[in-house]
C-alpha cells in the first residue's frame, strides 16, 4: 500500500499518515536506521515504476540521507520531500517559525486553559491556518485534516494533544521543550520549586523570578541545557503567560512531567 502512495503525483493527508507510520516499524515519531534506507530504497523504485524523476527536493533528500545509516527523519522532514496535497502540515510551519510563535499558538487554541488541544480546537486551529493561507476548503476536508494530524502527533492516543506532542511539528533545532522532557519533575517537586522561585507570594512568576529558576535549571542541568540560550527559553515560556503573569499549570506545560489538574494520588 506505501509503495502505491509513493507512486502517486499528489498523496492525500491520511495516505501520508499510513506512509509514516509503514516506515516508522517501532512508532517511536522517527523514520531511522534500516527503516530510513527502506523508504529511500522504495522512494525510488516506486517513482520509477510510476514514470516518474525525483523531484529536486527527493533528490537533494537521497544524496544526503542514502549512506548516512545513523540518521534519522521526522514528520516535519518527511512532509517537505513528499508531494502531499495542499502541503497541509506546512501550514503549521508558516505559522509557526519560532518557539515563541509556537507557545502563542498554543494559549490561543487551547481555549479552556486545559493543558490540551482537543479535536474541535484543532479543527479551528486548522481552519483559520486554511483561510490566512486562502487555501479551498470543504467541511470533509478539515475533518481529514483534524483526523489526520491528531493521530500523528498523539503518541499516548487519548484523544487531544498535550504540549509536548504538539512540539514535534517545530524542527528539533527550534523545539527546546525536547531539552526540556530530561529536567520535568515530578508534581510535588515541582511545586515546591513554584513556591520557591515566586519569591513575593503572589500566585504566578514575573520575568525576574523565571529568569531566575532557568539560570538554575541550567546550572544543575548543563549536559542538557545551554546558559547561552535562556533568553530564547524565557522569552517562549513567557508566551504561556497572561500578561506577563506566569501562573503554576502555565509552567507545569513545560516543567512537571504529571498533569497538575488531576486529582493528586492518595
Amino acid at each position: 500500500m506505501a509503495n502505491a502512495y509513493l507512486q502517486g503525483v499528489e498523496i492525500s493527508a491520511s495516505q501520508f499518515l499510513d506512509i509514516f507510520h509503514h516506515y516508522d516499524n517501532d512508532g517511536n515519531g522517527y523514520i531511522e536506521g534500516k527503516e530510513l534506507q527502506s523508504f529511500i530504497k522504495e522512494l525510488q523504485q516506486a517513482r520509477k515504476q510510476a514514470g516518474l524523476e525525483l523531484t529536486d527536493q527527493m533528490k537533494a533528500f537521497v544524496q544526503e540521507y542514502e549512506k548516512n545509516t545513523d540518521a534519522k527523519i521526522g514528520i516535519v522532514e518527511l512532509v517537505q520531500i513528499l508531494p502531499t496535497e495542499e502541503n497541509f502540515l506546512l501550514f503549521f510551519r508558516q505559522q509557526l517559525k519560532s518557539c515563541a510563535d509556537f507557545m502563542q499558538a498554543w494559549r490561543c487554541y487551547d481555549a479552556d486553559h486545559s493543558g490540551y488541544i482537543e479535536a474541535d480546537e484543532l479543527k479551528n486551529f486548522l481552519k483559520d491556518l486554511l483561510q490566512k493561507a486562502k487555501k479551498p476548503y470543504d467541511e470533509k476536508k478539515l475533518d481529514e485534516y483534524t483526523h489526520t494530524t491528531l493521530k500523528i502527533f498523539d503518541s499516548n492516543h487519548d484523544g487531544k494533544l498535550c504540549l509536548a506532542e504538539m512540539a514535534r511539528l517545530l524542527p528539533d533545532e527550534e523545539n527546546f521543550l525536547l531539552k526540556f522532557q530530561n529536567v520535568k519533575m515530578v508534581r510535588r517537586e515541582f511545586n515546591k520549586i513554584f513556591e520557591l522561585y515566586d519569591q513575593d507570594e503572589n500566585g504566578y512568576m514575573d520575568e525576574n523570578e523565571l529568569d531566575a529558576l532557568l539560570k538554575d535549571l541550567c546550572e544543575k542541568n548543563k549536559k542538557v541545557l545551554e546558559v547561552n540560550k535562556i533568553p530564547t527559553y524565557k522569552t517562549a515560556i513567557m508566551a504561556l503567560s497572561d500578561g506577563g503573569k506566569l501562573y503554576r499549570t502555565e509552567l507545569a506545560l513545560v516543567l512537571c512531567a504529571e498533569d497538575i489538574s488531576a486529582p493528586a494520588p492518595l
